[in-house]
């Protein structure tokens, strides 16, 4: 794949952030272990399974899940907040200290030297995103940074209806199939990235690629 300047037909990228940017998928499983350790091994197991199975679903959804099929509880609000606290707690030093996906800092530098804004689109509560976007030193890289609640889906639909994008002038980077079906509900083009070594997750006939780069 060409990973030259990129394209001035692009007219904005959109980026997840775990396996992305940050090389930080790990950080989540570790989290997602211990906050459910109370519950059993076995319910570790069937959490760690959904979690990987789930990768770019909003945390909250998430955890509310694992809470009422695996664990068979019934969390108030008030406790998944709680939860979702203690989650935060877990993995925010650990993100902001993860290593860069390769190509992940040349390739962002190529869209500032072109003026091709960048978006920050995860699965990750909004606040807690845009905080580890400023700890990392991030902060002018991105054009808006966006988290859950909202889904991503939604989040990419807003952004290109308030700057007038055309999708098809757009870019999707990912490594979860939310991130491909919002860039496909969308109609933007879509590179999957997939950690060498291991079996892609999108259909065939999908761009991949083990470093984050710039199709042209």
């Amino acid at each position: 794949m060409n990973t030259n300047a990129p394209s001035p037909s692009w007219q904005a990228v959109f980026f997840d952030f775990d396996g992305v940017i940050a090389d930080s998928t790990e950080v989540k499983v570790r989290a997602f272990a211990t906050l459910f350790a109370p519950h059993g091994r076995e319910v570790q197991k069937a959490v760690i399974g959904y979690h990987l199975d789930n990768g770019g679903m909003p945390r909250h959804q998430k955890i509310r899940h694992c809470f009422e099929i695996f664990a068979s509880l019934t969390p108030t609000d008030s406790e998944l907040c709680r939860a979702g606290q203690t989650f935060s707690d877990l993995v925010l030093d650990e993100v902001v200290a993860a290593p860069f996906i390769s190509g992940a800092l040349s390739t962002l530098q190529r869209l500032q030297q072109a003026a091709i804004p960048a978006f920050v689109v995860s699965g990750t509560p909004e606040d807690e995103m845009r905080l580890i976007v400023e700890h990392k030193g991030l902060g002018s890289s991105f054009l808006e940074v966006h988290g859950s609640p909202r889904a991503k889906l939604t989040i990419v639909a807003d952004i290109l209806a308030r700057y007038k994008y055309r999708p098809s002038r757009c870019l999707f980077i990912g490594d979860a199939l939310a991130d491909y079906h919002a860039a496909q509900g969308n109609g933007l083009r879509f590179l999957g990235i997939v950690p060498a070594g291991r079996d892609s997750i999108f259909p065939e006939d999908v761009a991949i690629s083990s470093e984050v780069t710039l199709p042209l």
